[in-house]
């Protein structure tokens, strides 16, 4: 039996290797680890040994050379394959454990350069890793160290590896193998911006096995990004309370987004992600205020995200209910001693919360048999771009008002409708299949007088009904994409009930 050792993680290598030369395994190794277990009493080949080829350009070629692939790729129960083997004077390699230069951690450096990150691919690693678990049947492949233990106790107590932990192992190799090819090629695109390929191939690692889905008979599982930006949900360190649930997680994603669009002290409140209050305020605790009165039913049992410091004096508010689950940058000490006195309430700290997505994010969404990609929807609007179209313009505070409900209608659900007056909403009209219904449930499931507040809509109104509906509540500024063939009846529907709207020109669908 000869096994085939090289590999960058030196974790449990060396007990590894004097495990298998107890069971009478020949070893052959490379470069540091042919060191490390040569200093410390193991029996080792070299690789050159083995090629008759001296290793060279600063070790990129060592192991590609037929003797070491054929060793590993001829299939022990064919004549001819042997047969030439013995002709070449190649012998078999039976177990080969590969783990490769460590490309994730070197890209995942700071100061990290092109130059660097292209030395750190691996090419003779991947190489022997694919030949060994394409040869499976004869070939034990190790990619991960955790899997030394489970092959020696086999070894000993069978003399022989099963198929089944073969298979296992050869499959978990060409996982790694493509996750790795996906890592470098994501690297490299972003490195100079380029389009996404007609062939992509993504990689994520997976953070937890979850309790379940959406519903308890479903499975599911929290993967994350190898480089998320700066703000990510998966960046967050959780401080307190039971793991977070895939609903947990969803829901807190769309605090996160809606929390982004705010730069004063905000705190949002999310249902089933979509935003059910949003205040802002001179402080923290002013914003908290303004985000439960504006739907103090619906914030129970949901998510609150703050885009500050969480003070005890905010904690002890927030205590008065329920809610899942508090993220925001950082808390004092007496917060989290507030908050804590409750085991169901999770806390998570996310110290860049404010950071928002890079340009070349993207946003993904699964669909039937296929997956849809697309930029983030990053801008709001542009100021200049901005039209009014009525007889009269907005005054200053009814333009303040109208980018207040702007920046959150866009994180709810199509058809979506946002009232919202002094920094706060007031009425939400989630999701519904017509505009109107948004309108008129947003004015019914108000929870402060709507008298001289703001309407935002995330896409145009087809007719003017949405505009009469309106000004019935009292409701004296509307700000909306604009683009409907019927903008005209609006417009002029607009100015008979003396209704300030302007145009931006950005649509926000989200579905």
């Amino acid at each position: 039996m000869r096994a085939l050792i090289s590999v960058s993680d030196k974790t449990g290598i060396l007990e590894f290797a004097k495990e298998l030369e107890k069971l009478g395994a020949h070893i052959i190794s490379t470069g540091g680890t042919a060191a490390k277990l040569a200093e410390n009493g193991v029996d080792v080949m070299g690789i050159s040994d083995v090629t008759g080829f001296p290793e060279c350009l600063d070790g990129r070629v060592k192991t590609l050379h037929p003797a070491v692939h054929g060793g590993i790729l001829a299939m022990r129960d064919n004549p001819g394959h042997m047969k030439q083997l013995a002709d070449l004077n190649i012998e078999t390699i039976d177990i080969v454990a590969i783990n490769l230069y460590p490309f994730k951690e070197t890209i995942l450096k700071s100061s990290v350069t092109l130059e660097e990150a292209i030395e750190n691919i691996d090419i003779g690693g991947p190489t022997m890793l694919r030949s060994a678990a394409k040869n499976h049947k004869d070939v034990v492949v190790i990619c991960d160290p955790v899997d030394y233990g489970p092959v020696i106790n086999e070894l000993k107590e069978n003399g022989t590896v099963s198929y089944a932990t073969k298979y296992r192992l050869a499959l978990k190799v060409f996982q790694h193998t493509a996750a790795y090819d996906a890592m470098i090629s994501d690297y490299l695109r972003k490195e100079i911006e380029g389009e996404l390929p007609d062939n992509l191939t993504l990689t994520f690692e997976r953070i937890q096995e979850l309790r379940y889905g959406e519903n308890p008979h479903q499975k599911a599982y929290y993967y994350k990004e190898i480089q998320p930006y700066p703000g990510s949900l998966v960046n967050a360190v959780q401080l307190h309370g039971k793991e977070l649930s895939f609903n947990n997680i969803n829901d807190t994603n769309g605090a996160l987004q809606t929390l982004k669009e705010f730069e004063e002290p905000t705190v949002v409140a999310v249902k089933h992600a979509n935003p059910c209050g949003v205040g802002t305020g001179k402080d923290i605790y002013e914003a908290y205020i303004k985000a439960y009165e504006a739907d103090p039913v619906s914030i129970f049992g949901g998510i609150v995200a703050a885009n500050r410091t969480v003070d005890e004096k905010t904690a002890v508010e927030i205590n008065k209910i329920f809610v899942e689950i508090v993220i925001a940058p950082d808390y004092t000490e007496e917060a989290i001693a507030a908050l804590t006195q409750k085991k169901n309430i999770r806390l998570l700290k996310l110290a860049d919360i404010l950071a928002k997505a890079p340009n070349d994010a993207f946003d993904m969404k699964k669909v039937s048999g296929g997956i849809l990609i697309q930029e983030m929807d990053n801008d709001l609007f542009n100021d200049k771009d901005v039209k009014v179209v009525t007889d009269r313009a907005p005054s200053e505070k009814e333009m303040e008002d109208m980018r207040f409900a702007m920046k959150v209608v866009k994180h709810i659900k199509s058809n979506g409708i946002v009232i919202a007056k002094d920094g706060k909403t007031i009425g939400v009209g989630p999701g519904q299949v017509n505009r109107i219904w948004a309108v008129e449930n947003s004015i019914k499931q108000a929870t402060d007088s709507t008298e001289g507040a703001a309407l935002a809509s995330d896409a145009f109104f087809p007719f003017d009904d949405c505009v009469t509906e309106a000004a019935k509540a009292g409701i004296t500024a509307i700000i909306q994409p604009g683009g409907s063939i019927r903008d005209e009846d609006s417009i002029k529907k607009a100015n008979e009930l003396g209704i300030a709207m302007v145009f931006t020109g950005v649509r926000h669908f989200k579905h």
